[in-house]
C-alpha cells in the first residue's frame, strides 16, 4: 500500500556513536588521538560493536580495548546506551508514521509489525516500534533473514509453488508528462500499486499544431526541469486546429514487471505513438529517497514557480487571442474608450508577465478578461450573422 524509510540510518549509526564516545575516552586517558590510525579503528569499532549486540541482552557490558600495550576499559549500561541513541531510534519513528499516512491506515488496522535487521533486536528500538504501532511487534522470526524469507515467498509465487498469497508492489515516485510552460501534470502518483493504468486527456497549446511532443518524467517536483526523464517521442499527424481543440489522450501502464508504457492517441484520427520504459532503471533507494526530500524541502518554491508558469502560460492565451481579434471587424465596432481600455488592459499585463509574482500576473489577467468582454460579444454577434447571411427562418 505504501513504502517509506530513511536509507542514510541503520546500525552503523549506532556504531559510529558509540565509536566516538569511545574515542573521547581514550584521548582523554591516554593523551593521544587513534583516529588516524586505520587499523586501531577498525579494532575499536569490532569492540563496540560486540558491546552493542551483548547489551540486547545483558544490562551492561565492559568495552575493553587494546593497543600497543594500553589498556582502554568502561562499563556501558544499558540505560546509558539507550540514552546515546535515542535520537538515533527517533529518526526511525518518522518514516513509519510517513508510511502509514501514505497508505491512509491507523495503526490499528495494521495486522502485524515485522522488526528486520539486526539492530532490531535492541530492547530501545523494539519498545519504540510498540508505542507508536500500539502493538508487540512480530519478533519470532530471524531478523537478519527475514528479507530472504520473503524473497523466497515470491520466488514460490512467481514459481507457482506458493498459492492463495499475493505480493503487491507500489511505484516508489510518481510519473507523468510535461505540460505547456514546464509543469508536470502526475498521471500515476507515488506508491500507487501496481500493475496500475491510468490516463488524461490534454490538448494543443498554439494554433494549427501538427504535431506533440510526449516528455514522460519521473518525481515529486512540479517542474519538468527538476524531475527525472524518462523518453520523449512524438505524436505527428494532428488535424491543424486552432489551440485547445485538439483531443490528445496520454494513457500511462505500469506491468507486474515495473514497465511502463506511454501511449498518446489523437482522439480525433485515432493515430497513436508509444514508448516502453523501465522507471526503476539505474535509481538506487538513496537516490529515490533524495527526490523525494528534494520535493519536501522545496515544496514552497516548486508550488510558486507552478502558479507562476501556469498563470503565465494563461496570459499568454489571452493576449494572443486580444491581439488576433484587434485585427477583426468586431474591433472597429467598438467605441474609442473601449478600445483604449482595452490596449491600457493589455499593456499592463506586458508590464507585470516578466515579474515573479503570480498574483499581481493574475490581477491584470483578470482586468484584461474584463476589458475585452465587450469584444468577445461583438466578435461572436459578427460570427452569427455572417453563419445566418442568406438563410431564412420560415414562421
Amino acid at each position: 500500500m505504501a513504502t517509506n524509510g530513511d536509507t542514510h540510518l541503520g546500525g552503523d549509526d549506532i556504531d559510529n556513536r558509540l565509536l566516538h564516545i569511545a574515542l573521547e575516552d581514550i584521548q582523554s586517558e591516554w593523551g593521544e588521538d587513534i583516529s588516524h590510525s586505520g587499523e586501531a579503528i577498525q579494532t575499536l569499532r569490532r569492540d563496540v560493536i560486540r558491546v552493542k549486540e551483548a547489551l540486547s541482552f545483558a544490562p551492561a557490558v565492559n568495552l575493553e580495548f587494546n593497543w600497543k600495550g594500553k589498556n582502554y576499559q568502561r562499563t556501558i549500561t544499558r540505560e546509558l546506551f539507550d540514552g546515546l541513541i535515542q535520537d538515533i531510534v527517533d529518526r526511525t519513528l518518522g518514516p513509519c508514521r510517513d508510511c502509514m499516512k501514505d497508505a491512509s491506515v491507523t495503526p490499528e488496522q495494521i495486522d502485524e509489525v515485522v522488526l528486520v535487521g539486526g539492530s532490531t533486536r535492541i530492547p530501545l528500538v523494539r519498545s519504540a516500534v510498540e508505542v507508536l504501532f500500539r502493538a508487540r511487534p512480530h519478533t519470532e522470526l530471524n531478523p537478519d533473514e527475514v528479507v530472504a524469507l520473503g524473497a523466497a515467498v515470491q520466488a514460490g509465487i512467481l514459481a507457482g509453488t506458493v498459492e492463495n498469497q499475493l505480493l503487491l508492489d507500489v511505484t516508489p515516485l510518481s510519473l507523468g508528462i510535461e505540460m505547456y510552460g514546464g509543469v508536470v501534470s502526475k498521471i500515476i502518483h507515488r506508491n500507487s500499486t501496481i500493475p496500475a493504468s491510468a490516463s488524461e486527456t490534454f490538448t494543443t497549446g498554439v494554433d494549427r499544431q501538427t504535431n506533440v511532443l510526449i516528455h514522460v518524467v519521473q518525481g515529486e517536483r512540479e517542474l519538468a526541469k527538476d524531475c527525472r526523464s524518462l523518453a520523449r517521442f512524438d505524436l505527428k499527424g494532428i488535424d491543424p486546429m486552432p489551440a485547445g481543440f485538439a483531443r490528445i489522450e496520454v494513457r500511462f501502464l505500469i506491468d507486474a514487471n515495473g514497465i511502463l508504457a506511454v501511449t498518446a492517441r489523437d482522439a480525433r484520427t485515432g493515430r497513436e505513438q508509444s514508448v516502453e520504459v523501465k522507471p526503476s532503471y539505474g535509481l538506487t533507494d538513496e537516490q529515490v529517497e533524495a527526490m523525494i526530500e528534494a520535493s519536501i524541502d522545496n515544496a514552497e518554491a516548486d508550488l510558486q514557480a507552478a502558479q507562476l508558469s501556469g498563470v503565465r502560460l494563461e496570459a499568454d492565451g489571452i493576449m494572443a487571442a486580444t491581439e488576433k481579434a484587434m485585427r477583426t471587424k468586431a474591433w472597429l465596432t467598438l467605441t474609442d474608450e473601449e478600445r483604449a481600455g482595452v490596449t491600457a488592459a493589455m499593456n499592463r499585463l506586458k508590464v507585470v508577465y516578466c515579474i515573479n509574482d503570480h498574483h499581481l500576473i493574475r490581477a491584470q489577467v483578470d482586468t484584461l478578461n474584463e476589458a475585452t468582454h465587450k469584444l468577445a460579444e461583438n466578435m461572436m454577434n459578427t460570427a452569427v450573422l455572417g453563419a445566418l447571411k442568406g438563410t431564412s427562418v420560415d414562421a
